[in-house]
């Protein structure tokens, strides 16, 4: 049995550093990706959230509309946040008959204690609901600088292992990292998962243009390394917290440091500015250094 594609931009090498990028929302960004639409690619994926305090009828509508301006959409599913069975498969039903959803990513989600029945990712994926409603691809989380809660060696085996049942269950399987602010940590990270045969596409989580103040703020938030040095590589300055950046230099590093080793990569944009400053800066981006059309 062939595996589905995560999405059709991978199926060729990109011809430049953002080609085939996605981006991430939350229900209340609808408005402001329609604003943004003309400058995003068809078919682009856009991750929708799972946050505290979102309604699922508000999810879902998002979800539709991502699906209307014609991208496509990738709902997350966050375990510790799931109340019961019915919750998550109603959810599910919902996004899969609302916009024709065929991917999702998961996340465990920040509570120490789940609110229902489900307390990581591998719960959610061993329902077998997914591959069940006709999902063909599952991304999950990356941590190249890692997890408070979690050693290095067992952050590779629950990752590991989690795409092993991804693909035992006939689905494809991808990875999105956390953002960060330091390249090399995340080509470290890469040349690593390579290494231990871990050849599943990734996608490099990169922070939108925003605020110095509000990138920290996110960093500190998230647990993300932002000291003065690596905030000098990303090109930003924490002693002007007035100021603002944009990601020129740690995307310039990757276009430049990516090669084969590394496998198959893409970018992912958390538009911490807003959807409009990011994208805008994309399409800036590309046409100063002549990607696409």
């Amino acid at each position: 049995m062939t595996k589905p594609l995560i999405h059709p931009a991978w199926a060729n090498p990109p011809q430049g550093i953002t080609e085939g990028f996605s981006l991430e929302m939350t229900a209340k960004d609808a408005g402001s990706l329609a604003e943004a639409a003309p400058l995003i690619p068809p078919d682009t994926p856009i991750a929708v959230t799972f946050l505290p305090g979102e309604e699922q009828p508000a999810r879902v509508a998002a979800t539709r509309a991502v699906r209307d301006l014609g991208f496509e959409p990738m709902p997350h599913f966050s375990a510790r946040r799931i109340r019961s069975e019915d919750h998550f498969e109603d959810y599910l039903e919902a996004v899969v008959r609302a916009a024709g959803v065929r991917r999702c990513f998961i996340v465990a989600g920040d509570p120490a204690e789940p609110e229902g029945p489900y307390f990581d990712t591998m719960a959610l994926i061993r329902t077998g609901a997914f591959e069940a409603a006709g999902v063909q691809a599952i991304g999950v989380g990356g941590h190249p600088e890692g997890h408070p809660h979690m050693t290095g060696d067992q952050l590779w085996a629950v990752l590991e292992a989690k795409l092993a049942e991804i693909d035992r269950r006939g689905m494809a399987g991808l990875v999105v990292t956390q953002f960060g602010f330091d390249p090399d940590a995340f080509l470290r990270w890469l040349e690593e998962a390579r290494a231990r045969g871990i050849d599943t596409p990734v996608r490099i989580g990169i922070p939108g243009p925003a605020g110095i103040k509000r990138l920290l703020s996110f960093a500190a938030r998230c647990g993300v390394g932002a000291s003065a040095s690596v905030m000098k590589k990303y090109g930003a300055s924490i002693a002007n917290l007035l100021g603002t950046a944009g990601p020129d230099r740690l995307v310039d590093a990757f276009a430049e440091k990516l090669g084969e080793e590394h496998g198959r990569v893409r970018l992912h944009f958390y538009p911490f500015g807003g959807m409009a400053r990011t994208v805008e800066w994309i399409a800036d981006y590309n046409r100063r250094h002549g990607i696409g059309g």
